[in-house]
């Protein structure tokens, strides 16, 4: 009997002029008569890291109870739907971020758990784990990294005495001494992500279209859909229209884009601009996951030091003041809505991951996602115990479902060991680390 399927590489991309569309997992990707996990189309992992400032109120974050019957926190109850992908993780500290001027180096600390002013700092100690992981599971996909946020600046300036900068303004670190900037213009990202240009120019160029990138690609759709059965047809039909509408949504989003990066510091636009922005940012991550685009995303919601305020939830307060709340308990409960708001974006996310099905499951399956912030309360800066969620199953690696607690003081980069080494990454130390964590 012969195999008539016709096989089509995994790197597969609609190409036309000024656009270059990579494709999601298709039966088409997988050689007929071959085991999945022998082709080019095997699972891989992806891993994100979604940092939020401000800490959390612990008593509304932590859960109550561990093990698998613990009940949802106040801030963590949108991701209740997911619970079979969740493992929450309290106890950590993160020793290496504290510092007298603590929102000058916890957001570039959060990933390193090295200080910039520790004396052992430098080769990878200082490296982020976006970036480690960028090194191991990134190097064959378009794009190693993919870093984002949710708004600008966050400060360039360093504690006293630091030479290197970026530490309030980014997560990510390609080496100790190399911030990487995170885009926060989502026009910028789609183009990244679906256009081609090798130059700023041309890619500046690419921006001032109008139109959309899809009409530049429909000659290398229409011939690559005479090659595909049904179920593939249908699934790429979805898949160029998720396309569209982030197009779509971003386009109408590029009006205010001048104007938000010009005020870093003031509310951004009208309140429901910035519910729109984050969730256009988080669907643009799961369509470069689910297209093999990138597999390690960093965003950050909100940049240290935020005076954003939260209007389209009812919080007229400024964030970052409303942070030092000297256990004020209204203060306290506009926080608290203003953390289960950003859990609510993250949730929506997580939802859209589930939903994108591939042969061996979902991209949530096969995601390790860490959602959390480098401080705990925020009225004392400090940084223990950490607010820390770990989503997906890490092409089965990841148990979820359940709650950990780890005695004070355990370091926050035995998670972050624990999630890389889950990953395929083949490294025993990262920052401060102790051990790993069997139970994760």
């Amino acid at each position: 009997m012969f195999n008539t399927k016709k096989f089509i590489s995994r790197r597969t991309v609609l190409r036309g002029a000024g656009a270059a569309i990579a494709l999601p997992l298709l039966d088409a990707m997988i050689p007929a008569s071959t085991a999945l996990a022998k082709t080019a189309a095997a699972p891989k992992p992806r891993m994100g890291f979604i940092y939020f400032p401000h800490g959390a109120v612990m008593d509304a974050w932590m859960p109550k109870q561990t093990g698998p019957g613990f009940e949802f926190s106040p801030i963590l109850k949108p991701l209740e739907p997911f619970r079979s992908y969740v493992t929450v993780v309290s106890g950590l500290r993160n020793k290496e971020g504290e510092s007298s001027d603590p929102h000058g180096i916890i957001a570039g600390t959060w990933l390193s758990c090295v200080n910039p002013r520790n004396p052992d700092r430098g080769g990878d100690r200082g490296v982020t784990a976006d970036q480690i992981a960028a090194r191991h599971i990134g190097q064959d996909t378009p794009l190693p990294s993919l870093e984002i946020a949710g708004e600008g600046g966050g400060g360039t300036a360093c504690a006293t005495g630091v030479e290197s900068c970026g530490f309030g303004a980014t997560v990510s670190f390609r080496t100790p001494n190399q911030p990487l900037p995170m885009e926060t213009n989502p026009r910028k990202v789609f183009y990244q992500l679906f256009g081609q240009g090798d130059t700023a120019e041309e890619r500046m160029s690419l921006l001032e279209q109008s139109g959309s990138v899809l009409d530049y690609v429909l000659e290398s759709s229409a011939n690559l859909q005479r090659k595909l059965g049904p179920a593939d047809r249908s699934a790429l039909n979805d898949y160029l229209e998720s396309v569209r509408e982030v197009e779509r949504r971003v386009q109408k989003l590029a009006a205010n884009a001048d104007k938000l990066q010009s005020l870093p510091d003031a509310p951004l636009g009208v309140p429901d601009d910035f519910t729109e922005l984050l969730d256009v940012h988080f669907e643009m991550i799961a369509l470069a996951w689910q297209t093999d685009q990138t597999r390690v995303a960093s965003y950050m919601l909100a940049k240290e030091v935020s005076m954003r305020t939260y209007n389209m939830i009812g919080v007229s307060d400024a964030f970052h003041p409303l942070s030092h709340h000297q256990n004020d308990p209204a203060k306290l409960e506009k926080l608290v809505r203003i953390q289960r708001y950003h859990t609510e974006r993250f949730a929506k996310f997580i939802k859209r991951l589930s939903e994108m099905k591939e042969p061996a499951g979902s991209v949530l399956d096969q995601s390790i996602i860490l959602f959390g912030s480098n401080m705990s309360n925020s009225d004392l800066h400090n940084l223990d115990p950490l607010p820390s969620v770990v989503l997906g199953h890490g092409c089965g690696t990841i148990k979820g479902g359940q709650a950990l607690k780890y005695p004070q003081d355990t370091p926050h980069a035995n998670l972050l060991l624990t999630l890389l080494n889950r990953a395929g990454v083949p490294i025993e130390t990262f920052g401060n680390s102790t051990g790993t964590f069997a139970e994760v």
